[in-house]
């Protein structure tokens, strides 16, 4: 089966820098682009849009919860009307930038701990659905979670994502922490190929636990993901679906 690299980008605001993504670009082949509620800005938005075209790589709208200061790692309480318009607007905004560009929108992947809310809270699984179903393009999301059974009783096309520099529990739940540690990135790429060519990661306490990786993860703000995303890239260059 045929793998995709996505990467968290765009993330940078104002003139604070976050992350490394001129020099990631090449090493991936999906940008999770941020949509300005928990990072990036209108001309960081652009200039990424710009950079992935050239770069031959798929753009993604990376929406969050309204949480600029927390960088959308905090969670909210959100009915799910008003959430879907949160996310609604966000994609809206990247798109605009993308149609500018020529791109087209690739896929949808919330953020952080949107995401976290949405692999277990129905009405925020929904309100996500709600907002993706204009836009007919694939979800990523954590497989055997609400993302997977939601998205797709909703009829939408949903990819299973596997991160390869987060840790995971013994249920095979993602640990999503506020600050991303360093990890080594040989340790990562063979744990990402284990989870292409097995379907198996092992979680943090030492457990074989069963997972579906259509797109590996990494994020831009992670130390050393230069490196790891070289290393990643040398591991699963045989698995890539490159356009």
């Amino acid at each position: 089966m045929a793998v995709n690299i996505n990467c968290d980008m765009g993330e940078s605001f104002s003139l604070y820098k976050m992350g490394e993504d001129e020099a990631i670009m090449p090493y991936v082949t999906e940008a999770n682009v941020a949509c300005g509620f928990h990072g990036s800005d209108p001309n960081h938005m652009r200039s990424t849009v710009e950079l992935a075209k050239s770069h031959n790589v798929k753009v993604g709208a990376h929406f969050s919860l309204p949480d600029l200061a927390g960088f959308g790692r905090r969670e909210m309480k959100i009915e799910r009307a008003e959430m879907a318009n949160i996310v609604i607007y966000q994609i809206g905004a990247l798109k605009a930038f993308l149609d500018m560009s020529g791109v087209k929108l690739n896929h949808l992947k919330p953020h952080g701990a949107l995401y976290g809310m949405a692999a277990r809270d129905e009405h925020i699984a929904h309100a996500i659905s709600d907002a993706a179903e204009f836009y007919d393009v694939p979800i990523f999301g954590l497989s055997g979670t609400l993302h997977e059974e939601i998205y797709t009783q909703r009829g939408l096309k949903f990819r299973a994502e596997f991160f390869a520099d987060l840790d995971y529990d013994d249920a095979g739940n993602l640990l999503i922490t506020r600050e991303h540690h360093a990890v080594d990135a040989d340790d990562v790429s063979a744990k990402a190929l284990r989870a292409v060519t097995d379907g198996i990661v092992v979680s943090l306490n030492g457990k074989e636990v069963p997972v579906k990786a259509e797109t590996i993860c990494i994020h831009s703000d992670t130390p050393g993901v230069l490196k790891t995303a070289k290393a990643l890239w040398a591991a699963l260059e045989d698995h890539l679906e490159i356009n």
